[in-house]
């Protein structure tokens, strides 16, 4: 008997013929698991997953054993950022009757058994992912076993999924533009982690634009925090220590922003006039500040709707490119940011 070569998708006979049944029986299994025996369901589904049949296949007949739920894979429930893009996915899969499940990855070690089963017992029908770090394996090999899936907010090109997101270099580029403006020449970066492609794009447009106005880059203005309201503050400790302190940073989130905000006054500095401070994002917290904060606005809630909406059209057995939809972004300026004292000669 030949073999298909591996990188052609795994048809309904690959897996009858792993399971050693008939095609039929494997189309019941996958269909109407209560119509066949759990010895036979269970050999169908080991088959499943040893050949890479893929579920897409069954998307083309999406009654025949669809879930109506959809998982969202968030890297911190506790962050406050992800709550409007979760509101915008649920919007659209609500409009559908899809249910909607949040997993939360900052535990992922004790949950990925958790997603895994829910993906291979084909409990959930497709995932919107809400940062690049996934708990499960999701190279070539593996998407062919798992649900569609969709990224919102974050983009990973080695994932090759379809995404929607704005466009975070030039955000980036634009918040250090608005303090250049307003003379401030000492600006720092108080950057998110290394490892988190957005971060990547967003030091890119910090480095950028102070190049573009004649800025020598100085490394020790770049810090790096975890997106906690405690990593601002640690950031703003370190960086007022400097010979030269800064007196403008921009912040790779609104809560880092917030969090050297709350440092700078207890440490007696006034914002905005000894401290220019700029965040990213435009969470609900940033206008109750005091002075309220000047930030990147995100459309978290139609970032949420357009992948839900990507989602669907997977679902319903549409083809949909992998790749980048970019949605607006906007400078919001309040009172955080203000025109740079002069020094005196």
């Amino acid at each position: 008997m030949e073999h298909k070569p591996e990188t052609v998708g795994a048809t309904m006979k690959d897996v009858a013929e792993k399971a050693g049944v008939s095609t039929a029986t494997v189309s019941r299994a996958l269909m109407s698991p209560e119509k066949v025996s759990a010895a036979t369901r269970q050999k169908v589904d080991e088959a499943v997953i040893a050949v890479g049949y893929s579920p897409h296949a069954m998307v083309r007949h999406p009654r025949r054993s669809e879930s109506r739920t959809i998982l969202v894979i968030v890297p911190d429930i506790c962050d406050p950022f992800f709550s409007e893009i979760i509101r915008g996915v649920e919007s659209v899969a609500a409009e559908e009757g899809y249910l909607v499940l949040i997993g939360d990855c900052a535990h992922q070690n004790r949950q990925e058994s958790a997603f895994l089963n829910l993906v291979m017992t084909r409990q959930i029908d497709g995932m919107v992912l809400l940062g690049s770090q996934v708990p499960f394996e999701t190279g070539p090999e593996e998407q062919r076993s798992l649900p569609p899936m969709v990224m919102a907010n974050e983009f990973a090109p080695d994932l090759a999924l379809p995404t929607v997101h704005i466009d975070n270099l030039t955000a980036a580029f634009e918040a250090v533009n608005h303090l250049l403006k307003l003379g401030h020449e000492r600006i720092a970066c108080v950057a998110g982690p290394q490892e988190m492609p957005l971060c990547q794009y967003r030091l890119q447009g910090y480095i950028q634009a102070l190049q573009r106005n004649g800025i020598r880059l100085d490394p020790r203005y770049i810090v790096r925090g975890d997106f906690t309201f405690d990593a601002g503050s640690r950031a703003l400790k370190q960086l007022m220590r400097l010979p030269q302190p800064p007196d403008a940073l921009f912040c790779h989130s609104d809560i880092m922003a917030l969090g050297a905000m709350a440092q700078a006054k207890i440490m007696g500095l006034r914002v905005p006039k000894d401290l220019s401070l700029i965040g990213f994002d435009d969470v609900e917290l940033s206008r109750y500040s005091d002075p309220q904060l000047t930030t990147i606005a995100q459309p978290r809630f139609n970032i949420g709707r357009e992948a839900m909406n990507l989602l669907l059209e997977q679902l319903q057995g549409k083809l949909v490119n992998s790749g980048s939809r970019l949605l607006d972004f906007e400078i919001k300026i309040r009172g955080s940011t203000a025109p740079a004292l002069r020094q005196k000669a």
